[in-house]
C-alpha cells in the first residue's frame, strides 16, 4: 500500500494545510463566531426579518415567492455548473498522462510525480463535490422557505406571539439557506486557488491567503456592506 507521505513534498503538504486551514478558519469565524459584529450575513438577516414582517401584511404573496424563486434559480445554476466541472475533473483523471505532459512542459511549473498530480486532481474534485452538496442543500432550504411563506397567516388572523415569532422563524430558514449557498461559493473561491497548486505550491499558498483576504473584505469591509446598513452601526 502506498503511503501518501512518501511522494508528497513538505512544501506541497504545507500548501494543502494552508488552504484547508484558511477555508475552515474563515468558515468558523464568519458563520459561527462573528454574528455580534458588522458583517453582510447579519445585516441581511435583519433585512429578511423586516421582509417577513411586512409579508404578513400582504394578502398576495407572489412578490415574496418570486424573490425566493430567484434564489432557487441561482442555486440551481451553480449546482448544474458544479456537476459539469466535476465531470471535467473526472475526465482529467482519465487523461492523467496527457495532463502530466502539459504540466511538465510549463516552464514555470514545479516538477511533480504522477502520484502527486493524481492527488491534486482528487483534492480539486473533492472541493467541487463539497460545493455541489452545499448548493443542493441550499435548494432544499429555499423550498422550505417557500412553504413557510405559503403557510404564513394573514396578520389580522394571528395573535401577537405568532406575529412576533413567525417572521423570525422564516427569516432564519432563509438565512440558513443563504449561508449554505455562500459556503458553496466559498468552495468555488478555494477551488480556483487549488488550480494554482498545479503550477507551484508557493503560488497555492499565496492564492489561498489572497482568497481569504478577498472574502474578508467583501463580508466585513466592502462598500456594498456600507450601502446595506447605512447609519446602522
Amino acid at each position: 500500500m502506498i503511503n501518501p507521505l512518501d511522494f508528497i513534498p513538505a512544501i506541497d503538504l504545507i500548501a494543502f494545510v494552508c488552504m484547508v486551514g484558511s477555508w475552515s478558519a474563515y468558515t468558523l469565524v464568519a458563520d459561527r463566531l462573528s454574528w455580534d459584529k458588522r458583517e453582510v450575513a447579519r445585516v441581511m438577516h435583519n433585512h429578511r426579518i423586516q421582509w417577513m414582517q411586512r409579508m404578513l401584511f400582504r394578502e398576495i404573496r407572489m412578490p415574496d415567492v418570486n424573490i425566493v424563486v430567484a434564489h432557487i434559480r441561482s442555486g440551481t445554476l451553480f449546482a448544474s455548473t458544479t456537476i459539469l466541472i466535476m465531470a471535467g475533473i473526472v475526465a482529467m483523471l482519465g487523461n492523467i498522462d496527457r495532463l502530466m505532459k502539459v504540466v511538465t512542459e510549463l516552464s514555470f511549473a514545479a516538477d511533480t510525480s504522477k502520484e502527486l498530480l493524481e492527488l491534486k486532481v482528487f483534492v480539486l474534485l473533492g472541493v467541487f463535490v463539497y460545493a455541489f452538496f452545499k448548493f443542493a442543500w441550499c435548494l432544499r432550504q429555499f423550498n422550505y422557505a417557500l412553504i413557510l411563506i405559503g403557510a404564513a397567516p394573514w396578520r389580522g388572523d394571528c395573535d401577537d406571539k405568532i406575529r412576533a415569532e413567525y417572521p423570525v422563524r422564516t427569516a432564519r430558514v432563509l438565512t440558513r439557506a443563504s449561508g449554505t449557498f455562500n459556503r458553496g461559493l466559498r468552495a468555488y473561491y478555494f477551488g480556483l486557488a487549488t488550480l494554482t497548486w498545479f503550477i507551484q505550491p508557493e503560488v497555492f499558498i499565496a492564492a489561498s491567503f489572497f482568497v481569504l483576504l478577498v472574502l474578508y473584505r467583501r463580508d466585513y469591509q466592502s462598500q456594498t456592506l456600507d450601502a446595506l446598513a447605512p447609519g446602522t452601526y
